[in-house]
């Protein structure tokens, strides 16, 4: 297995892993940022008005985006299995 294999391979789950934890994430900072923007407007500073609400809302992104996010792990993981053969070094 030389090192541009290995070099490939990295890039690739770590390609993987941004653009399927993206999407979530946009959803908590964006729920997050509203929040935070409403507290600001009406002087609430209740800890738990920030965590319930971005709770709710990642738990329904990934319930939306949830089967995109496995097809794209399971894509992955077979593309590696179905290339094993080429980083075995001979």
């Amino acid at each position: 297995m030389t090192i541009d294999a290995v070099m490939e391979m990295t890039n690739n789950a770590l390609y993987l892993i941004i653009e399927v934890s993206l999407p979530v994430l946009l959803v908590s900072l964006v729920v997050g940022l509203l929040i935070s923007i409403f507290q600001t407007v009406t002087s609430i500073q209740e800890q738990t008005l920030t965590f319930v609400p971005k709770i709710i809302c990642v738990f329904l992104a990934l319930m939306l985006l949830g089967s995109w996010m496995m097809n794209n792990m399971v894509e992955f993981t077979t593309t590696l299995w179905l290339d094993f053969s080429r980083y075995i070094h001979k």
